[in-house]
């Protein structure tokens, strides 16, 4: 069973939003920019488009989508989102925290949807959630709240934790949050933790191997490099490391587990925050979404790799097993 219908809505009052609100002016083309933190092509590509579809947007007929890619570089991303700004694009949907900092660096007047970011109070990304105030509003991913059931979810089915580690960005501004989230949950567990910060996925040979070397028995990767699949997957099973993601195609591709909300839903979700824009919403009065349903997904062919062996009880309570 998959449960995809997960996204908790708010009312909001639709206000006035002069620049994006051009963007009805007759015969004029939307302009909306995608600037995504991760390489290309990224997995949900696809469905940010899908969701413009289902909200009236053909692409070359009544919109034009420019998408960017900054590589998990957070000063390339300041670049893309500054190259946007000056093509004059009516709305950003910045996917993952470091592309809506960036972008909130160069423009406090082009209204920013996050698609998702993690941890947008702490990271001070918007005022509140019920009211965000400034140009950025969208979706907020809570994966800083996700530490403790991430963890307990890891001592079930791994024997014997005692050493986990956090593959974490060293220039992502949620990685603070999200580790500190997952240090609390560890304490209170009684577990080492080891977080390894790198720079961008050229430095995981490297970082998965100290992992190893220091005696870790699992991982948790941070969501900015999830797309990152089929090197945390070799890596991980190279110093036999127990995988927790946050994106389900993880576990299918060969992590151990994962449990997050549907990210491609949330890219599909965006779209919704930018016809709302586009149509003359303004940002600061649409609340903030969050997830209130997640995926927990286990992978049995890589549990026995690792000779662990799966409760039936657990399995009971998965979303879906890959077998």
């Amino acid at each position: 069973m998959r449960r995809r219908d997960f996204i908790a809505l708010f009312g909001s009052a639709v206000l006035a939003w002069p620049y994006a609100a051009r963007a009805q002016q007759a015969g004029r083309m939307a302009q909306v920019g995608v600037l995504v933190a991760e390489s290309a092509p990224h997995p949900f590509a696809e469905a940010f488009r899908a969701g413009m579809r289902d909200v009236g947007y053909a692409e070359g007929r009544n919109v034009m989508i420019h998408w960017r890619y900054a590589n998990g570089l957070f000063s390339r991303a300041v670049e893309l989102a500054a190259e946007l700004v000056g093509i004059n694009v009516d709305v950003i949907a910045a996917h993952h925290t470091p592309a809506v900092k960036a972008s909130v660096s160069v423009t406090r007047m082009i209204p920013i949807v996050m698609s998702p970011a993690g941890a947008p109070l702490e990271t001070g990304l918007v005022a509140s959630l019920a009211h965000p105030g400034g140009n950025v509003t969208g979706l907020s991913s809570m994966e800083a709240e996700l530490g403790s059931k991430r963890i307990d979810l890891l001592r079930e089915v791994v024997p014997g934790l005692a050493r986990v580690a956090v593959l974490g960005s060293k220039s992502d501004p949620f990685t603070r949050p999200f580790v500190q989230d997952i240090r609390e949950a560890a304490n209170r567990a009684g577990l080492q933790l080891q977080p390894i910060l790198v720079d961008a996925p050229s430095e995981f040979e490297g970082a998965f191997a100290a992992m190893g070397a220091a005696g870790a028995q699992a991982v948790i990767i941070q969501p900015l490099f999830g797309p990152q699949t089929s090197m945390i997957v070799a890596f991980a099973a190279k110093h036999h490391l127990a995988v927790m993601s946050s994106y389900g195609d993880t576990t299918r591709a060969g992590g151990l587990i994962s449990y997050s909300a549907d990210h491609a839903a949330y890219f599909k979700r965006a779209a919704v925050f930018v016809d709302k824009i586009l149509k003359g919403a303004k940002p600061a009065d649409l609340p903030v979404e969050q997830p209130t349903k997640f995926e927990l997904i286990v992978n049995l062919n890589t549990a026995k790799s690792l000779g662990l062996t799966i409760a039936q009880s657990f399995l009971l309570e998965t979303d879906e097993v890959i077998e």
